[in-house]
Order: structure tokens, then sequence, then C-alpha cells
């Protein structure tokens, strides 16, 4: 039932997307950041894996093909192919790196290795050829290979060089495919966004149509084709991604949804508040918040393992939704009452843990009702604020493996008796906040910091009770503040604080001896989340939030920063 779940909203979601540019994918570190990029240029591209056939592309109707980079090289036994068809399709095509080399070498060109080998920043000499027009003739790239172009096809101009590729960049007009040996997706290769927008622009004849208000547009009626005249009740979590995922439904189907706020007992300090209050009266629909603290804290006691806590809450999440499905159906039974507070109000009574206590018995299909049909009686669809980055790094992508289980895609049950709703799930984060802000929705909601489904329970690393998240989101409370007053709130993407719970360290407080627990603070700077760095806070900050939480927090004695980019290490520590 999950998996036809998603594969419902993956087919809801390809449906409003236009034709797309693939990035094929040879194990790039970098084939999402390609993604990105050329949704900058304003044109949808998606990534799929190099093991994809020529059928298979073709089926997907696209407008132009990017090879990606890849660490291998193309001379070794097991080193990443494309199907030779692919090249037969007429589609217009960019390779960047290893996927330049393998194009040159398909189309019969001469790859060498030439023993001089090119990393980091690296100067290029341009001569002629549309992607460099009006470029410095010599500028830095940033190069990374042993491999080289040393022949161009047949048919194909040589436009760049540099000391380690006799080859650096060819192109032919007349078949619109070109290439470069650097990586202009990087901004260590200044002009690379030029060069890749030229290409699709100039070299490929695309229209970069892909905009914020553009994709509002076909979103919202993607998500009124699907839901028809059902209703549908949205998870709000309050983040930015929920909130819009909520918007763009209210403006399909309007007082046919209602929102609904779980309180899982692992929220920030003010979160539940700042809900029904600036959400809620935002997105216009109503809003019901559930009080099942109890029924997560209950499953989640003594659970350790990462993973197993996000497949819990994930369960749980679907448990919670059910039970709101009869309060949904009395307020859209009324016509949709006042938006926030009141609408909450009733909630909260109903919904605490006499009524969470039966979560795993008849909460599924008897409250649900759910089912193919829309009818009165009914809520069939749940709506959820998936992204793109989420699908990938759960194994949703094609060719992907699991980094690790969102709560909202890997996490989901197997019995789920909602059709899921998920608008975002083709958009990065960026994307997500031009679309919200298209709908007219606030600045303090569409550029407010990621926060995860899971919430805090997968900030603990151990077992999660109350006392540990008395610990956590005190300390959270006091970081939130300082870096808003410190005006860090732009410059920082998110700033996950961590409580090693089953860690210990000797300290010396108030002239005695201390055995205390360490935070951990993972301040990261980042366009999407596919990739992140760690941000460099002034130390004067560092030090206040260290003082105030070794002060503040009761059974912390030691602060530490956390100064590991992504990859290696995911932004959040589960």
């Amino acid at each position: 039932m999950a998996e036809k779940a998603q594969n419902d909203s993956q087919l809801t979601a390809e449906a409003a997307a236009p034709r797309p540019v693939l990035v094929v994918d040879f194990g790039a570190q970098y084939a999402q950041l390609i993604a990105r990029r050329v949704r900058e240029a304003h044109i949808y591209s998606e990534v799929i894996p190099h093991t994809a056939t020529a059928a298979e592309i073709e089926a997907k109707n696209p407008v132009a093909l990017v090879l990606s980079g890849g660490p291998a090289s193309v001379y070794a036994e097991d080193a990443p192919s494309l199907d030779p068809a692919v090249f037969e399709l007429g589609l217009p095509m960019f390779g960047i790196c290893y996927g330049f080399q393998t194009m040159a070498r398909a189309l019969g060109g001469e790859v060498s290795q030439t023993g001089n080998r090119e990393y980091g920043r690296t100067d290029v000499t341009v001569s002629g050829g549309a992607l460099h027009a009006g470029l410095p003739e010599a500028h830095p790239v940033w190069m990374s290979h042993g491999d080289a172009v040393t022949a161009a096809p047949a048919g194909f101009e040589v436009t760049a060089t540099s000391a380690g590729a006799p080859v650096a960049a060819f192109e032919c007009a007349e078949r619109r495919m070109a290439g470069v040996q650097y990586h202009p997706e990087v901004l260590h290769s200044p002009h690379g966004q030029q060069v890749l927008s030229r290409f699709l622009t100039e070299v490929a004849g695309l229209e970069p149509s892909w905009t914020a208000a553009n994709i509002a547009e076909q979103l919202i009626e993607s998500v009124r084709e699907q839901i028809g005249e059902g209703r549908a009740i949205c998870g709000l979590s309050g983040g930015v991604d929920s909130a819009v995922a909520a918007a763009l439904v209210q403006r399909a189907i309007g007082d046919r949804l209602t929102c609904v706020f779980v309180d899982h007992g692992l929220l920030r300090a003010g979160e539940r508040e700042q809900v029904e209050t600036d959400f809620a009266s935002a997105i216009g629909a109503p809003l019901i918040t559930l009080d099942d603290s109890e029924v997560f804290l209950g499953h989640l006691a003594d659970v350790t393992d990462p993973e197993t806590k996000r497949k819990i809450i994930g369960r749980e999440f679907i448990r919670s939704f059910e039970r709101a499905v009869a309060q949904a159906l009395e307020l859209q039974g009324q016509g949709g009452s006042p938006a926030g507070a009141d609408a909450a109000a009733g909630a909260d009574s109903a919904a605490g843990a006499d009524s969470a206590a039966g979560a795993d018995s008849a909460a599924g299909a008897d409250s649900a009702s759910a089912g193919s049909s829309a009818s009165a009686g009914s809520v069939d669809f749940l709506v959820q604020g998936t992204l793109y980055p989420d699908v990938v790094e759960s194994g949703g992508g094609a060719g992907t493996a699991t980094i690790k289980s969102h709560h909202n895609v890997g996490g989901l049950p197997d019995d789920v008796e909602f059709t899921l709703v998920e608008p975002l799930r083709l958009l990065f984060k960026d994307e997500v906040r031009a679309v919200g802000r298209e709908l007219g929705l606030p600045e303090s909601i569409v550029g407010r910091h990621p926060f995860p489904g899971p919430g805090l329970g997968i900030r603990i690393v151990g077992a999660v009770d109350r006392e540990r998240l008395d610990t956590l989101r005190a300390a959270d409370a006091i970081v939130r503040e300082e870096m808003t007053a410190a005006g860090l709130d732009n410059s920082v993407w998110q700033c996950p604080v961590v409580l090693l719970a089953d860690v210990r360290s000797v300290g010396v407080q108030g002239d005695g001896r201390t055995y205390g627990h360490p935070i951990v603070l993972r301040p990261v700077s980042s366009e999407d989340a596919m990739t992140a760095d760690w941000t460099r806070v002034p130390y004067e900050t560092l030090a206040l939030i260290s003082n105030r939480i070794t002060n503040e927090v009761p059974d912390v004695n030691r602060v530490v920063l956390d100064i590991t980019s992504k990859p290696p290490g995911t932004i959040e520590w589960e």
C-alpha cells in the first residue's frame, strides 16, 4: 500500500513537470548539483542512472541530455558506460568531465592516459565557439581528471585547451552537441553557469520557462486533477515544505483541505504555538492539532537505531492522520471553520492520550474509510511536503542508494490508507521557497530554517525520553536565539543542535567535578541540502552560545562544533 501510494504521488508530480533535461549520472559527486544548475537556468531537469537504455531515455521524452562526471577512468574494466543507441537519438547533448570523455570516445574521438593529471583550479585557454564566446581568453576552471581527450570527434570544433587537456572543450552546432573537461557546475568555475546556460539555450535551443509562476500554476492544476472532488488532509509540520504544499493544495481544492498538525513530543520550544498562529492564518485552511506525544514517545522508548526511529515516526504520523479524519470531515462539513487556535481547540480535547491509546488497533482503515472513491464520508488523500532530495536520499531516485529513510518517503508503513499527494516531490528547497513567495506566503514561513519531520528525535544520539528532550530543547532554544541576535539567520542554512545522550565527559563546574553530556553544534551552509559545508560562525557567537548552554542547561558540561562537510557527513547526525 505504501509503495502504491507513493507511485500514485510520483505519477502526479511527473504529470505536472515539463519535458526534462536528463542528467545522466556516471557516479558523480555533483550529479544533483548539475540538475540544480540546469534548473537555475529556468529549465526543468531530472537525474537518471547511466544504466538507462536508449528506449527508457526516449520514453521520458527529454529535450536534452547532460552527461555527468564520474570517478572512473574510461579505460577501467568496469567503467560506467552508456547505451550506444543513446547517441543516435538525435538529442542535444552536453558532456562534463567523464561524460565529456565518454561522449568523445563514443563519437569517434580519442581519449588517452596522458599522465598529465589536473585536480582543482586550472587555467583554460579558449578559442572560439558559442559556449565561451566573449569570455576571457584565459580563465580559471575546476578540473578533476586523469585521462584526457586528445582528439575531438569528426565535425567537432576544439574550443578550449589546458596544460593537461589538449581538448578541454569542443562543440558541434550542427549536431547540437558540446562538452567540457572541467566542472561548470561548481562555483570554482566562475563562468561555468554561463557556459551551461549557453548550451541549453543557444546550442540546444531550449526555452527558459521553468519559473516559480509556471511551477505553481502547473502544480495547482496537477493537484486539482489528482484529487478531483475528493477531500484531503495535509500533515503540517511547521516547516516551509509542508506549508507550501498545503498552500498549493488549498489553491487547488479550497475548503476540502484540512491541515493537521501532530505534536509528537519531539518539537522545539515554541514550535506548536507558532504553527497554530502564523501558519494557519497564512495558509487559510482549517487546522486540527493532535497531541500524540505519549504515543510517539511510548513507541520510541529504548530505541537507539536511527533508521528504526525514522520508521516508527513515519508509521505513527500516518496513524495520527488516520485518527484526524473524523475531525477533518466535521470541519469540512461545516464548509471550513476559522483556521488557527479556534479550529484547533476542539482537537486537543479529543485527540490526546485517550484517543491515541488505540493507535495500532482500530485507527487504520476504520477511521480513515479511505478508498478510491471520493465521498462526503471519507478523506482519501494525504498531502506531504516531500522534496526531491528526500526522494533521492531515501533511495527513491532511479539508481540511487538509500542514505537514510525520510519519515515521509522510505519510513511509511505498508498499510497506508491514503493516496499520497506530494506536489513538491520533484523540487529542490530553493524552488519550494520561490513557489511559496509566488503564492504570497510571508517571509517568516518561506525563509524559515529547515527542521526535520522526526524533529528532535533524530537529534538525540541514543534513546529518546522526556528528560533528554527537555535538555536538548533548552540548548536548541539558546542556539536559535543567539544566532538570530548575531544576524546569522540568512547566512546559515540551518544549525542542528545534537545531544550525545549516551556520551558523558568529565567537567568542572562550581568548583566540583561533573559528568555531563556534550552538545554538538552543526551550522551548515547549503543551497539544496544535497551538499553542504560547515558555516564559519564568528568565535564570539560560538563562545556566547557555549557559555550560555553550559551555565543554563543542566547536565551539559561541554559544547563542540561539527566541522564536517556533506559529503562525507549528512547534515543531520541521524
